[in-house]
């Protein structure tokens, strides 16, 4: 098991995958809104914060040790995600809506969503029950390269969803089914 030589390295390891995990999912989303031409909505936008938020606990993990606080600051943020996610699909559930946005795998990017913040408040939970906090010492011990790497394409990815964010909304609300971004100009049509 990941976890019987060294601990400490072991969990930084999964936190590590699971914030590569929402990396994936943030550039997913981000490359697709350009992609297709298809604008988050106010809800979707949510669902991006959520993951951010629960990728800055398994960051906080990674950084200076494991922690139930990070552990739960993640599960809240899924929680929270679910909320979102959910009532978007709750949203586009009767039989002839075509939904919000292009289908990927058959699926909506909220039902994804959804799927995934389960599966973020399980990992927490397994990890939770198998980490310990290893205090201090943590902080003595310098990041790898690549848990360097991670941290760094998290953060690109999370300032490249804010500032897509105030490119399509500016500084107000977001409109409920954007069309155009309000601080770029618009393509003429056809």
């Amino acid at each position: 098991m990941i976890f019987s030589r060294n601990p400490a390295r072991g969990s930084r390891v999964l936190n590590g995958l699971a914030l590569l995990g929402i990396t994936g999912v943030l550039g997913m989303a981000f490359a697709w809104q350009f992609i297709y031409d298809e604008l988050p909505c106010p809800l979707c936008l949510l669902q991006r914060v959520a993951f951010i938020l629960a990728g800055v606990g398994f960051l906080l993990n990674m950084r200076v040790g494991p922690s139930p606080m990070h552990y739960g600051m993640s599960i809240a943020a899924s929680l929270g995600g679910m909320v979102a996610s959910g009532r978007q699909v709750l949203l586009h559930i009767a039989p002839d809506d075509p939904g919000y946005g292009t289908p990927f795998m058959g699926l909506h990017f909220y039902t994804w969503a959804f799927i995934a913040f389960v599966a973020i408040i399980v990992f927490c939970v397994v990890m939770q029950s198998a980490d310990r906090k290893w205090g201090d010492s943590m902080l003595k011990k310098p990041v790898s390269a690549l848990g360097i790497v991670v941290m760094a394409l998290f953060f690109i990815m999370t300032l490249a969803n804010v500032g897509s964010t105030t490119l399509e909304c500016g500084f107000g609300p977001c409109p409920d089914n954007p069309d155009s971004y309000l601080w770029l100009p618009s393509r003429a049509a056809p």
